[in-house]
């Protein structure tokens, strides 16, 4: 019974893999009927999730004939107190990093990075939006960046890219996301530091952007010891964002924070910047449970 729930929430997702995606959420957890329970291939890789400590019985002896047919399969445990590494269950081992591709864009993934592989699948929908609102000539900041994948959305599209990251081991990722897609990385801007910081000093200058990207961490500290939490400081970082987005321009909002719902998050955009229209955005079809991923699209 468990491996045809499995298997039946898996092929209802055949129909978006295809040439240019290779990579995608195919078992949402209670969206399927599989609660805790959360499935990712990228480029026929598994990646397993769960909120529990461990894998149920039937689950991992479903998962362990898959790697006997040549599937490699990882898991990790969602716990945001213990960010490890993923485990390797089945299947060949995967000790390198590696391509996948959404949209026909390539990333370079990592099962050795951490908690974090490299790409945030929910936000599938989102780059596909920044690619299009990206032109030739214009200019785009990606706060918080990560691994650079809206920066390289947008750079495929012509824009002139900044991408901003406190992280230099991520920046670096970026700069290769970059070269992966035939980008030089040389004709964009990589600045490391704190977001705030960074928002602050484009304002001063006087330097602004047509698109600029917020997708901050729920919660995060900076190099001074003040605290961000989303659901009480997103509209200050909105209004910064504005103070620095040329006329006519977009910025995406997203958060993931659950503790805030989409008509609050909408609230306090509406109220750090009165003067922009404010559009909800959906997450990716095949994100079946509670859409926890709020995005708003601002223009200006």
């Amino acid at each position: 019974m468990i491996g045809h729930k499995l298997q039946s929430a898996i092929d209802k997702r055949a129909s978006i893999l295809g040439a240019g995606t290779d990579a995608l959420r195919l078992i949402d957890g209670e969206g399927d009927s599989l609660p805790g329970l959360y499935l990712d291939t990228l480029a026929g890789r598994w990646l397993v999730s769960t909120t529990a400590s461990e894998l149920d019985t039937e689950v991992l002896t479903w998962l362990k004939g898959q790697g006997d047919k040549g599937r490699t399969i990882y898991w990790k445990q969602l716990d945001q107190h213990e960010k490890t590494n993923p485990t390797h269950i089945a299947g060949p081992s995967q000790d390198e990093a590696f391509t996948i591709k959404e949209s026909g864009v390539d990333y370079l993934l990592d099962f050795q990075s951490g908690y974090s592989q490299g790409i945030f699948l929910d936000q599938r929908l989102n780059r596909q939006r920044v690619r299009a609102h990206s032109k030739h000539g214009t200019t785009v900041l990606n706060t918080f960046a990560y691994t650079g994948a809206f920066s390289v959305c947008a750079a495929l599209a012509g824009a002139t890219t900044t991408t901003l990251d406190l992280s230099q081991v991520y920046l670096d990722w970026a700069r290769n996301h970059f070269s992966a897609n035939d980008i030089d990385p040389n004709e964009h801007y990589f600045c490391k530091g704190d977001t705030f910081h960074w928002l602050k000093r484009f304002a001063r200058q006087g330097r602004t952007f047509d698109g600029i990207i917020l997708d901050p961490p729920t919660f995060s500290r900076d190099d001074k010891g003040k605290v961000f939490r989303v659901e009480k400081d997103y509209g200050r970082l909105v209004s910064m964002a504005h103070a620095c987005l040329a006329q006519g321009g977009w910025i995406l909002c997203c958060t993931n924070c659950r503790k805030l719902e989409l008509a609050q998050f909408i609230r306090m955009i509406r109220q750090a910047v009165p003067e922009a229209q404010v559009s909800s955005l959906s997450m990716p079809e095949e994100y079946t449970a509670a859409p926890y991923l709020k995005s708003v699209w601002v223009s200006a």
